[in-house]
């Protein structure tokens, strides 16, 4: 037993199995933890199965793979957010060139909102809005018929094809808007089930 007493850690330990300072830790050791003395440091103080410290430093190692995974996995999250911010970015920049452009097309009569407009071009290569469609002009229209837009009360312009879909849009945006918010009397947290459910 006073053999045992006199080797050190070091001395228990080969040394291929010994923990590197960058792969863990121990905690530093006291022989009056508290203040108090221990009645036998050689208990306290000896280093173990070596097995367990290799399976200390193998936890180590996982926890390192792990954090990392999970870094990597929020940042291919944030990522795709950001290419998705993007992509709007773009298309908000494109329909805004698209607007100013249009409100600039030759018009004779004044626009008003939530009308559509026919957009033609000239032989001349002047294009011009038009509040006939190429339907009512029949065969007999006299120039190019290039696309129809709705004009928007906010003066931006809806595609002819997309304006279905924007109108079913604002109808539901109008219908959340005239509907009182729908919040619970009592915000506060309840434990009334689980404190009758303890007791029984």
């Amino acid at each position: 037993m006073e053999d045992a007493a006199k080797l050190g850690p070091a001395e228990e330990v080969p040394e291929n199995q010994r923990i590197q300072p960058a792969t863990g830790a121990l905690v530093e050791r006291t022989s009056t933890p508290g203040g108090l003395a221990l009645v036998s440091p050689y208990h306290t103080h000896r280093a173990g199965d070596p097995l367990d410290l290799v399976a200390l430093a193998e936890q180590v190692q996982k926890a390192d793979e792990f954090i990392r995974a999970n870094a990597t996995n929020k940042l291919m999250v944030i990522a795709e957010q950001i290419q998705h911010l993007q992509e709007q970015a773009r298309k908000v920049l494109e329909d805004a060139h698209r607007d100013a452009d249009l409100h600039h097309i030759a018009c004779n009569i004044v626009k008003k909102p939530g009308n559509i407009y026919y957009l033609y071009k000239r032989e001349s290569g002047q294009q011009y809005f038009s509040i006939i469609s190429p339907k009512e002009w029949g065969t007999g229209c006299p120039h190019d018929f290039l696309g129809a837009y709705k004009l928007q009360y906010d003066l931006s312009w809806t595609p002819y094809e997309d304006i279905e879909k924007h109108d079913a849009q604002i109808n539901i945006v109008n219908t959340l808007l005239s509907q009182p918010a729908a919040l619970p009397p009592n915000t506060e947290p309840t434990f009334h089930g689980l404190t009758e459910s303890g007791h029984s």
